[in-house]
């Protein structure tokens, strides 16, 4: 999983749909932090969460569980849960004029609850350092805060086969633009792009998705993770690469659209195995 929004939304689900234990979204959560405290922004969130109010000290995973359950009422057969990827511009998903899509947007993901006994619930993370110089240190908690919501937009439809063909060919185009780039210009200032890139995968290894994903949508995620390198990567090194300021232009003209196709991709695959939790 790339986000931790990502990790709790399939991972809760699983558990809600009892194909996966409380601890299983303990360990999942655990891979991106040691520690992660819950805390109700409003009075109204902590009523539909059973969070503390109004003493707002921060509960922990626990009290996180325990909140994702009674946000999201009795089982219904499909999802409580949805992920929302917001960037400026795209902000499909959240209920305009609300503090929590401002704060959706400055974490760049977010999770929805939705209950047919209760309001919706936002969920929007912050990580915490020990340290102002974050470059070289591990988050050592995870901070969730809890948003109620008067109503949010109606879950997107995805094409989970269609998300898969547009981030092939956004892959093959991308590549082929930015093989020209760097062969036309100086020496890129990294040794070994393509190993950054398999650092970065690797990084990301350990987090994965419940057992009853299905085989394309994994396929896809994967597949988005490449891309997500790839761009990374990119962004970091054609600026050196290409000694043009035509060239730098083409460079995030190529590499920009690659962004959205994985974002897109990447929620179609999560609504694919959000759905698989609740079939037979």
């Amino acid at each position: 999983m790339w986000c931790p929004s990502a990790s709790l939304v399939l991972w809760g689900n699983a558990w809600l749909a009892g194909r996966a234990a409380p601890d299983d979204v303990l360990d999942a959560l655990s891979l991106w932090a040691p520690r992660h405290t819950v805390t109700a922004y409003e009075s109204a969130a902590a009523g539909a969460t059973g969070l503390p109010w109004p003493d707002v000290d921060d509960a922990g995973a626990v009290s996180l569980l325990q909140a994702l359950r009674t946000a999201a009422g009795p089982r219904s057969g499909v999802p409580a849960f949805q992920l929302v990827l917001p960037v400026p511009g795209d902000v499909r998903g959240l209920p305009p004029g609300t503090t929590f899509a401002t704060d959706a947007i400055e974490a760049g993901e977010a999770v929805l609850i939705t209950s047919a006994q209760g309001p919706v619930i936002g969920l929007v993370p912050e990580f915490d350092y020990d340290d102002d110089d974050v470059a070289d240190e591990a988050p050592i908690s995870l901070a969730w805060t809890a948003y109620s919501l008067d109503s949010a937009p109606p879950p997107q439809s995805y094409d989970l086969g269609q998300a898969e063909l547009e981030l092939r060919d956004a892959v093959r185009s991308a590549a082929q633009t930015l093989d020209r780039l760097r062969a036309g210009g100086p020496g890129v200032d990294v040794e070994d792009p393509r190993g950054l890139v398999q650092q970065l995968l690797e990084a990301g290894s350990d987090h994965i998705a419940p057992d009853h994903a299905p085989e394309r949508a994994l396929r896809v995620l994967e597949n988005a993770a490449q891309v997500d390198a790839i761009v990374t990567v990119g962004a970091g090194v054609t600026p050196i690469a290409i000694s043009s300021p035509s060239g730098v232009q083409l460079a995030g003209d190529a590499l920009r659209p690659l962004a959205a196709v994985v974002r897109a991709a990447r929620l179609a695959a999560v609504s694919a195995i959000l759905a698989s939790a609740w079939r037979d």
